[in-house]
Order: C-alpha cells, then structure tokens, then sequence
C-alpha cells in the first residue's frame, strides 16, 4: 500500500450544474441583476467545483479555470492586451471585458467585438488576442491570484491554471505588418513572470502553465521561443510548474518538451497513447509526468484496465512521487454529472452504464489512484469489476451494429460523391430558376428564439399541450417570419427553425445509432450552451426529418425558400462519437442519411438547400501530416450528402469561425453552390484566401456579427460589401449575416437585417443592376 501517487485535473465546467453561468451572464447583461449577483453567482460555481473535488480527494485541484467567457480573454485582460477601441472602457473592468467578448452599443458607446474563432479542434471558442507591432504588456488584472486567495479562504489549496505565454502569442493575430507574434516573447515575459510571482507570493506551490502548441508542429523560432521563455521563468521563480500538452502527442517535439526547465509535464494518452513509451525513455530523472489517461473531450466510461496498465508501465520506471494520474485535457469539454440523467427514456440504461460525466471522471481518477497504489477498499473493487463489464458488453452490444448500414457505406461508389454537371453549367440553370438580383440576399438558417417559443416547447414535451395546438402555434410563427422576410425584400427565404432545439439535436433525434441528454450541457463560448447528441451505434435515417416542416414554408411564401440542413461532418464533430469504430466510417453513414433528406426535400419542390459544415477546419487533426486523410472523407461526406440533386437545384453550405488559408483547395473541393462565412470581425480579410485561389464558385460573406447585440449602420455594411468587391466578383456575392439568429432578440434582428437590405439595395445600383 503506498499513498505517494497523486491525482491531477486540468480543468472543469464552468457553467455550473443547471447552466447557472449563463442564466446570470444573460440576466446582467439584459439589465436584470447587477454585477454583484453576477459574481455572486460564479462565486457559488466556484465553490461547489472545489469543494466536491477536494472531497472526492483530488491531489491538484485547480483554480483560475473559471470564466466569465474565455480563458484567453482572461489572460489577456490580465496582461493588459486591450485594443485600442476599448480604451475609454478601462475604468469598468467588467464593461471592458464583455464589451471586448460582445461589442457594446449604449449611452453612447459603439464598439464591435473582438474576433472569436475555434480552440483547436473542440467546439469551444476563444476571443483572439489582438497583437500590434510595438505591443505593450501590463498587469492589468490579477484573476488568477484572486481566484487562488478565494479558495484558499475556503481553505482549500489550488493549482493556479494560466495559458502558457508562447502559446498565448500563438493563439493571437498581428493586427499590424512589420512583425511576427512570437517576436514579443521578449516584452510579454516581464509581465508574465510579475504574475508568477503574484501566486507565488499568495501561497501557491504548484501553477500548471497550458502550452498545446507543443502538441502541434511549430517551427525553429517558436521552439527557440520555449526554451528562451521556460529558462527565463525558471530563474525567477520557484513555483511547481506543471507544463501541461493536451490534444495531441508530443511527437517531434518531445526533446523540447522534457528538456524544459520545469517540475513535470503533461501528456494526453487518450489522444496519443502511443507516446508513453518514448516519453518514459527520454524524461529525465526528476521531473514529474502527469498521464493523461481519462478522456477530457468525449463521455465514454474510461477502461480502468488500460489505464492501469499505462500507470503501472510509469511507476515502474518513475516511481509513484513522480506519477500524477490525470485527465487527458480540461474537462471543460465534456457535462457536469451524469447523475442529473433520470429519465430513461430520454438515455436508456444500457447506454447511460458506458458513460463518465465531468464528476464520474473525477470519481475515475480516485478509483484509479486507489487501485494503482494498492488502497482499493470494497466498494472500489466493486466498481472496478463493474467497470470491467460495462467496457466487455459494450463491444458486444446489439444496441450498436445494423449490417444494411454497414454494407451500404461498404457500397459507395465514386459517383456518388459527383454533381451531375460542373459548377459554370450549374450555375446557369440555378440564376435561370431562381431569378436573383445581383448580390442576392439571404439569411443563414434560424430567427430568433423567443421566451415564447422555448415555452410552447417545453409545455409540448410535458404534455401541457397536445401534439395539434404545438404544431399551429409553430406554423403560425413561421407564417409570420416568411412574411416579414417577404416584406423588407429578402432575396432567398427560410423558415425560421422554431421547431428546432439545436442545428445538430434537431436531426440526432430524428436518426437511429444516437442517445440524448436531458441537461448534458457543454459551454460553446461565453453563455452559449449546446447539447451535444452521442452516437453510440450505426447511423441510418428511419423517415424525412425536416421536409415537412419546408414544404409548409414554402406553401406560405412568394420566393424561393431555403431547405435548412446540418451537414455529416458537422453532425460528426458536435457530437459525442462512439470510440469503436472509424470516425470516417461514422460520418460517411451520417451522410448517407442527410443525402435522403436533400433528395426528399427536391423531391418537394425545395430548390435550395443549405447543408451546414461550420466544424469541417475544427475537425481537421492538429498534426498536418492527418490532414490529408481527414480532408479526404470529410470533403467525400459532403459531397455524398449534397450530390443526389438535379442541376438546377441549388446547394448552399455555411462555416463559421475558420481560417481556410491552407484548406481552400478542399473547400473548393466540396463543390457547394454558394458558400456563407463569417466574416464581419474580421472586416472581410478572410476572404483573401478565396481572391488569392480564385475560389470559382459563390460566396456570402457575412456582413454583420451576429453575436453582438449592437445594430450595424447601413454605411458600415456598405463598406463591408465594398471591402468584399474588391477580393470577389461582384456577380459571385451573397449579402447575409455572419451566422443564424437564434440567439437574438427580434427587435435587433429587425433593425440589423432592414439595415442589410437597405446596404444590398444601395449597392446593387452602384453597379449597375
């Protein structure tokens, strides 16, 4: 028996156990609470997170892995990254912090939001620090010490969790020419040590410093930025720094990683089990390694029996003082508890006893340190011979396998993944069709979702209205927003989606192979909350998911309407997926089902059809030597999902968040009609890509940020349709939102998208049509 191996968790939910965050996040910002509630509220988050890790006896709890919206936002605040927009702002730091999140628009104040795009290959979000040539660095803020003395005032010791400084600089944009990002490493780490020493100071022994990026492929300079960074901290301060890489294996940079002058390193076994052997072999006979064995981003039950064979394999060579076992990443990406799950028709059983949760995987830990050092009582072998079965049942489960599905993706044949006719022939027939003006409008799929709406919903699925008074108050609602469409002039309409709950819910519940939550939330971004499906078996289509509800719509409207779908890979990424079987062969399925759905909606007189892929560059895997392979299928799937229409049927996709420089050769390749991206913060340099490769088919670049409440001017979208003619022909260009707007108000969506209009109208006559 030995008491020497410890426990160690990146990082935990923030959003609290019933999405307290984000009810309080909206209600101050709405004018509802003040800032006293709101920190009221995230303090009781906090507390409970600490408290129930402290007493499931996690070793290294962490503190400073809260936030309000953004972890990288936090550390930017705290280095004083502020940009200049927001400088008449710095004397509320909470006005700053979300004005730089969301934009501001009131008593005066009129400033867009900072860009927002993807955290490596999760659906999480981050706001990108902006970084100027001469860019200076300052303590802004001290957050992680605060959140540090406020545990600690609990009585309750913590491991600080600050975002490394290389991979901060990473992680921003230069907003300026002249200069490379990583070269301010050398005016960033003076501040970045003043914060260390801060903690330091307040009591912290150990701080766990995230540098993912020594999980991608970085270049010489950044390597030299390292080891230039790491040797500087470790002559200042005295810390445990616990240097912790997650999504990837280490890989070519695994000399850089244990040669860093620091107490241990972190590494994802989950991601790249196959790592373990070279790391014990090179690690040097101090440091300490933190194994990743409890998978961060998905929810499957870990198998203790290969976890424990990877920490017996360390121990032996290390010894148990230097082995923490630990989450593969922050389990951020994965819901609070499973326990919450009670009704069983909603997650059966059988499913519900193969899945962990962020509290069943701090219990995992606890039983894994327990049986590893020799200290398992009873009630621990118990669950280790239950978790034994669970993992032997679910690889025999009737539950998962349908042989039609297998053998139909088993004959998928190259034409299947081809349209009919070329795009220049295509094009064509659809103008001939549809008869749209140049710079056609559109919106990009969903209208707000009103208190009313969620209400009509939940009365449904309680029973408090039938099935009847359910369906005409939504076609009623959508009658509604088909005619106020009509009214301001939009181009090409949509329904609305009031059915719908979730872009990617909507249709899991609707196909067989997947299993629902009732409040399996994950945070997005800032209070964006989504509830991601989980494919546990083969994925087949059982009847038509959205064609009743576009053919009613398009009864009831003048113009062409848009059929609204979500795409195989995007379905693929934002769900949990099984871990059985290929991803590639799981999305292949996925599309199969949604290419029934676009030859039915066809077959409807719906023209067009909009397949959303906003998570095809998020799912591309972080080492670039798998992206071919992966672009390979994920490209395929679309093509299977969009290729089962006639010519003049016009097929529409949308992305959001994504830089494309280095995939547009493959964006290009999924051959959709028209292409809608997010495009406003940015003020339209994302296009560049698409002038640069002469992208030959339509494009829609959104003109104004859908996640901001602010109401743009009709010049500012002017200026952005100018900006947008200079990079693409003008008889290529769509004029629409960034995204949908679910997420809005109706009064902002009115007045933004009347301001779109009046911006197309004007533009339209400056040339000539």
């Amino acid at each position: 028996m030995s008491n020497k191996l410890r426990t160690n968790i990146l990082g935990f939910p923030r959003i609290g156990k019933d999405r307290e965050l984000k009810k309080a996040e909206e209600a101050f910002w709405a004018g509802k609470i003040s800032k006293e509630e709101l920190l009221k509220a995230s303090k009781e988050i906090k507390e409970e997170n600490w408290k129930r890790q402290k007493e499931a006896g996690i070793d290294l709890i962490p503190s400073n892995d809260f936030s309000f919206y953004d972890q990288v936002l936090d550390l930017s605040l705290t280095l004083g990254v502020i940009p200049e927009r927001y400088n008449a702002l710095k004397n509320d730091k909470t006005e700053l912090y979300f004005a730089i999140a969301r934009g501001v628009q009131k008593d005066g104040k009129d400033v867009i939001a900072a860009e927002m795009t993807k955290w490596f290959d999760t659906n999480y979000h981050y706001i990108v620090p902006e970084f100027v040539k001469n860019q200076k660095f300052e303590l802004f803020d001290t957050k992680a010490v605060d959140e540090y003395n406020e545990a600690k005032a609990l009585g309750i010791e913590t491991k600080p969790v600050v975002i490394g400084p290389v991979s901060y600089l990473l992680l921003g944009k230069e907003k300026e020419d002249g200069f490379q990002k990583i070269d301010l490493i050398d005016s960033l780490l003076p501040v970045y040590i003043e914060l260390l020493k801060k903690l330091e100071a307040a009591g912290a022994e150990y701080v766990q410093i995230d540098e993912p990026f020594l999980a991608l492929d970085i270049d010489d300079k950044t390597k030299a930025a390292y080891k230039k960074a790491y040797d500087a901290i470790s002559k200042a301060t005295n810390l445990k720094l616990i240097v912790a890489t997650y999504f990837e294996g280490l890989k070519d940079n695994e000399d850089l990683a244990l040669g860093l002058p620091v107490y241990g390193i972190h590494i994802d076994l989950v991601r790249a089990a196959d790592q373990l052997d070279s790391v014990l072999s090179k690690i040097d006979d101090k440091k300490v390694l933190s194994l990743g064995v409890v998978d961060g981003r998905n929810i499957w039950k870990n198998d203790y029996e290969a976890s424990l064979a990877a920490i017996k394999k360390a121990v032996s060579k290390l010894g148990e003082e230097r082995v923490l076992i630990a989450g593969s990443s922050s389990f951020l990406h994965v819901p609070y508890d499973l326990e919450a799950e009670k009704n069983e028709a909603v997650l059966s059983k059988e499913i519900k006893r193969w899945l962990a949760f962020a509290w069943q995987k701090v219990a995992e830990l606890s039983d894994l340190k327990a049986i590893a050092s020799g200290n398992a009582d009873a009630a621990v072998n118990a669950r280790y011979e239950e978790n034994k079965k669970d993992i032997a049942d679910k690889k025999t489960s009737k539950l998962i396998h349908n042989e039609a599905v297998k053998q139909r993706v088993a004959n998928i044949k190259k034409e299947d993944a081809e349209r009919k006719s070329p795009f220049s022939v295509r094009k064509e027939l659809q103008h001939k069709s549809l008869n749209l003006p140049l710079f056609p409008t559109t919106t990009i799929g969903s209208f707000p979702q009103t208190k009313e709406v969620r209400s009509w919903r939940s009365k449904f699925k309680k029973g408090e209205i039938s099935a009847e008074e359910y369906d005409k108050l939504l076609k009623e609602e959508t009658k509604k927003c088909i005619e106020w469409q009509e009214e301001i002039g939009i181009d090409v309409l949509v329904h609305g989606e009031f059915e719908r709950n979730d872009m990617v819910e909507y249709f899991g519940e609707q196909l067989d192979g997947f299993t629902f939550t009732q409040k399996g939330w994950v945070q997005s971004y800032g209070s964006r909350c989504v509830k991601p499906p989980i494919i546990f078996g083969d994925v087949t289509r059982p009847h038509a998911m959205t064609v009743e509800w576009s053919a009613y719509a398009q009864s009831v409207a003048k113009k062409p309407m848009k059929g609204m779908l979500t795409g195989p890979v995007t379905i693929l990424e934002w769900s949990f997926v099984r871990n059985d079987q290929p991803r590639a062969t799981t999305c292949k399925q996925i599309a199969l089902a949604i290419r029934d759905e676009v030859v039915d909606l066809e077959k409807a007189n719906i023209k067009v059809i909009q397949i959303d892929e906003p998570a095809i560059r998020e799912g591309l895997p972080l080492r670039k030597s798998g992206w071919d392979e992966y672009l390979k299928w994920a490209v395929e799937s679309f093509r299977i999902s969009a290729s089962g229409v006639q010519d003049d049927t016009q097929i529409h996709t949308h992305m959001c968040y994504s830089e494309f420089n280095d995939i547009i050769e493959h964006i290009a390749a999924m051959d959709a009609d028209v292409i809608t991206i997010e495009c406003s913060r940015s003020q339209m340099e994302l296009l560049n890509v698409f002038r640069d490769f002469k992208y030959p088919n339509e494009i829609g670049p959104g003109v104004y940020d859908i996640h901001s409440a602010r109401v743009p001017d009709t010049e500012e979208i002017i200026d952005l349709l100018h900006k947008a003619a200079t990079y693409i022909n003008p008889e290529l260009l769509w004029v629409n939102p960034d995204c949908g707007l679910k997420t809005r108000g109706w009064d902002e969506t009115k007045k933004s998208l009347i301001k779109m209009i009046e911006a197309a109208q004007i533009i339209r006559k400056e040339y000539g049509k």
